[in-house]
């Protein structure tokens, strides 16, 4: 990756998520000629994607390669590398056709384990969590996944620090390992997890996480087949993109490959500090089930 700035909470070993990437600072154009389709606050024109954040910056993607940027104000700089790392990343992700969750990830023995929910859900800590039992993280907030039919689905990681609240960094004892905010006034730390998986790793099993309320109860459970590809659209990173880069029938395609390769289950537990240890006893156990914790083929 070539950024003409710096882009926080980024692991130094790399990403492979975002290989062969140039980001600059540069002028962007405020509408595409020719665009196809269109919104508030963006446009489609062929191989290129434009993004206007208001107050922040215009984005212009291209071919899934390049990312230029032109910021509103300078004051407005560290917005442009938060949106950079996220929405704009996920764009790109999409442009590349690559599937593009909104997930965490850790590693269980060579092979991806993904977390997937909406903001707020628990991704993040519940990363930080196993890596605190020996399950280095690959991902947090967007999961990078590519497939072909020659072989499982592969989770691409992103090479960036954990993102959490000030209340997790202290109940999980992490604040040694506190970074800096993610953004000013807001308790929201870049946290080294401790140990990273930086290599693409083949798919092991995705979860789709829900609070135990009743009548759900806490437990794994696997849905319905035909609910599978509707679930991880649902969970792709900005979903109502997939729809605008006609990637519908890549998502189903995938929605197949990943159910093959290791499955897709509903990860139903209790929320809260004192109650993450036994999510964690849950998925090892489960892990186990699934043997995902031997050897790959």
């Amino acid at each position: 990756m070539e950024s003409e700035i710096e882009l926080p909470g980024a692991i130094e070993a790399g990403c492979s998520a975002m290989t062969e990437v140039r980001i600059r600072r540069t002028s962007a154009p405020h509408r595409l000629d020719g665009a196809t389709a269109s919104g508030p606050t963006w446009q489609i024109a062929g191989e290129s994607f434009l993004l206007n954040v208001p107050n922040v910056a215009r984005f212009l993607l291209t071919k899934g390669a390049a990312i230029d940027f032109d910021p509103a104000t300078e004051e407005a700089m560290d917005d442009v590398r938060i949106f950079i790392l996220g929405t704009v990343f996920g764009i790109l992700l999409h442009q590349r056709g690559r599937i593009a969750l909104h997930a965490s990830a850790v590693r269980v023995n060579g092979r991806a384990a993904l977390f997937c929910g909406s903001s707020g859900a628990g991704k993040s800590t519940l990363a930080a969590a196993l890596a605190q039992r020996g399950f280095p993280v690959a991902s947090d907030d967007i999961c990078s996944v590519s497939f072909d039919n020659s072989r499982p689905p592969t989770v691409h990681p992103d090479g960036r620090q954990l993102k959490l609240w000030a209340q997790a960094v202290n109940r999980l004892d992490l604040v040694e390992r506190r970074g800096d905010p993610v953004r000013r006034a807001l308790e929201k730390y870049y946290v080294d997890a401790g140990s990273h998986s930086i290599d693409p790793l083949p798919l092991g099993v995705v979860y789709i996480l829900r609070e135990a309320r009743p009548p759900l109860t806490p437990g794994i459970v696997r849905p319905n087949v035909v609910d599978i590809a509707l679930l991880l659209r649902r969970n792709a990173y900005r979903p109502q993109l997939v729809r605008r880069l006609d990637q519908a029938g890549h998502y189903f395609q995938a929605a197949a490959a990943i159910a093959n390769a290791g499955g897709v289950f509903h990860l139903t537990r209790e929320l809260g500090f004192s109650v993450i240890g036994e999510t964690v006893d849950m998925l090892e156990r489960h892990w186990s089930e699934l043997r995902l914790t031997e050897p790959a083929l």
